[in-house]
């Protein structure tokens, strides 16, 4: 697909402003009522946005492609939009000054260090927690992905499944099946929902050690596992090569260091690298079976 092509399931145009509940403002009305969302909260992110965007596209999806953006100029909207997405200004969600001091990057990396990759310098994690706003949105059924994914194959069928549907958190040890990765799950957007999470997020005293992550995984306790294979992490090709198969890898999600970024894990992760880098380009999903096979 060329970088300057878009798909004509999702074509560019001027919208006029909407205002959704609760104050969000959406360049446009939607067109489908569901939706993949994906959040840009800087423009860090706008690589990793614009290669999801790609990638969804090639799979011919007739929902919407949301991006909730933050911190964004005119020129970065632009392009979002000629890609066909529909944009919603999302600011931070309305938290006390305590529950920002204790989720602020340095306080939280202080007290929870990343100690299994290396997040880059623009990751700020109070900002994870906009992603909440997904529940204000106009929309009967959504699914999430986080910005740094490319999606490999159509996933239009998780809009079926119930809320709430995340993969396990599994990178670099079998531990990870007991947690969830918020990169990747499902949600049904609802007002009421979105009131009664604000009230159970910012408590006196409460400390979500990988934000929005942490508090889902407590919000939705009896959460429903989706396979790995719906948000593969990087790190499974060099950390746990038994369980990646390119035959059945849907979602891509690329953890910690980015692929748009310059990185010590480079060499390990080059093959990865390479295929996001070819539908960052707008070029189309090589054929996977052909791909590189992780070392075992």
């Amino acid at each position: 697909m060329n970088s300057n092509r878009i798909s004509p399931l999702h074509p560019a145009s001027k919208r006029g402003a909407q205002t959704l509940p609760d104050g969000l403002l959406a360049d446009g009305p939607a067109r489908s009522d569901h939706a993949f969302v994906t959040l840009v909260s800087n423009s860090a992110y706008m690589p990793g946005a614009e290669a999801l965007l790609r990638s969804l596209a090639l799979t011919r999806t007739p929902a919407d492609l949301v991006v909730m953006h933050r911190g964004l100029e005119a020129p970065h909207l632009a392009r979002l939009r000629a890609l066909g997405a529909r944009l919603v200004a999302a600011d931070l969600l309305p938290t006390s000054q305590a529950f920002d001091q204790t989720h602020a990057r340095d306080a939280l990396h202080a007290r929870a260090a990343y100690t299994r990759g290396g997040k880059p310098a623009f990751h700020t994690p109070l900002d994870n927690f906009i992603k909440l706003r997904l529940w204000q949105l106009d929309y009967e059924r959504c699914v999430f992905i986080d910005a740094d994914a490319i999606v490999l194959r159509p996933v239009d069928k998780l809009f079926q499944l119930p809320e709430f549907c995340a993969a396990p958190n599994v990178y670099d040890g079998l531990d990870g099946f007991h947690r969830m990765n918020s990169g990747v799950f499902t949600a049904r957007p609802d007002p009421t929902t979105y009131r009664d999470m604000l009230d159970r997020l910012d408590r006196p005293g409460v400390f979500w050690r990988r934000t929005d992550q942490t508090f889902l995984q407590d919000y939705f306790p009896d959460w429903h596992g989706l396979s790995i294979h719906h948000n593969m992490l990087q790190y499974v090709w060099f950390k746990m090569p038994e369980l990646w198969s390119w035959d059945d890898i849907r979602i891509l999600h690329f953890q910690y260091e980015k692929p748009w970024s310059d990185h010590d894990k480079v060499h390990l992760l080059r093959p990865l690298i390479d295929l996001w880098k070819a539908i960052a380009k707008g070029q189309p999903v090589p054929d996977l079976s052909a791909q590189e096979r992780p070392a075992a």
